[in-house]
């Protein structure tokens, strides 16, 4: 096991302890949140996720990961791109979509900082999501490399990335500043 799932499965299980000594001593699963001392509602249950995707119809996404690329689908009868890409068009059924690199460039329209996270994340500090329009025409939402969120703006130049997300490793694509 990765230093970082121990690490993260430590975090996990002293946080489960923290609730369970505080649900035995208040007689409610209600713990204080750590940053606004607001009372948080925590359920009992847990809920551990593992899945599978076959993703043989869309490889080339993951492909282009690995060259520092990310990649779109378009339908040629409709035009439309997708983007996570899909192997199928919706619209019209045809599966000979078109494999398109996206350039990178679009204009940041919304963003929201990360700061109350599900477990699975605990040991990301705070983080941006955004959406982004880029130049093709289509919208992304991602997480924003930003060092200060205080910084970004409704209408600013963003750019596409392609980087590890650590701890973990695994290559996705970010929003940046750009």
């Amino acid at each position: 096991m990765s230093i970082a799932r121990e690490e993260l499965e430590k975090m996990v299980k002293t946080w489960l302890e923290t609730v369970e000594q505080i649900t035995k001593s208040e007689g409610l699963p209600v713990i204080p949140d750590e940053k606004t001392g607001d009372p948080l509602w925590v359920d009992v249950r847990e809920l551990r996720l593992k899945y599978l995707i076959p993703i043989k119809r869309v490889k080339k996404f993951f492909d282009g990961l690995k060259e520092g690329k990310v990649y779109a689908t378009r339908c040629p009868v409709k035009k439309a791109y997708f983007f996570p890409p899909q192997a199928d068009c919706p619209y019209c059924m045809d599966e000979n979509l078109e494999w398109v690199e996206i350039k990178g460039y679009g204009k940041l329209l919304t963003y929201t900082v990360i700061n109350v996270k599900p477990t699975s994340y605990l040991h990301y500090p705070d983080y941006v999501v955004a959406v982004a329009r880029m130049e093709e025409g289509f919208n992304i939402l991602c997480w924003m490399a930003a060092d200060d969120p205080a910084k970004l703006k409704v209408g600013m130049d963003v750019r596409l990335v392609v980087k590890p997300r650590e701890p973990e490793g695994f290559l996705t694509f970010y929003l940046e500043p750009g």
